[in-house]
């Protein structure tokens, strides 16, 4: 659990965003990554993350989405948690909307660690519990 929110600052969290489609989701998260980096910029970050939903939908279900991707040159492992006002389709497996989008980057180099992170992720946001005390 703890490694999970050595992934997070302030600046990449943010709740209540009004986002309104998948893009506008995936290019807020982008910006918030982006803005604690000097090594890429939102736009490399947003077509990452476009191209990984372009192999399949990063829903999770239950009103969650992971989004991920690697990308070249990155130090370290870096993610972003938003929740939504208003819930938004993400061609989730379960056919439910989400308002709850963790996003993770991490080092194209990093396979192992890459998987294992995704699980873990996916595993900690698939408690219910937890969910609804994020989106309060």
């Amino acid at each position: 659990m703890m490694k999970i929110f050595s992934l997070l600052n302030r600046e990449r969290v943010r709740a209540r965003m009004e986002a309104g489609s998948k893009k506008k989701v995936l290019e807020c998260l982008s910006e918030a990554l982006s803005a604690s980096l000097t090594t890429h910029n939102t736009a490399q970050i947003f077509d990452q993350l476009i191209a990984r939903e372009r192999l399949g939908s990063t829903g999770l279900g239950a009103g969650v989405a992971l989004p991920h991707c690697r990308l070249a040159g990155l130090e370290a492992p870096k993610g972003a948690l938003h929740t939504l006002t208003d819930a938004i389709d993400y061609d989730s497996p379960d056919n439910e909307t989400v308002d709850l989008v963790f996003a993770l980057i991490v080092a194209d180099s990093a396979d192992e660690e890459h998987l294992q992170l995704v699980a873990l992720l996916a595993e900690l946001f698939m408690q219910k519990e937890l969910c609804d005390e994020i989106r309060i």
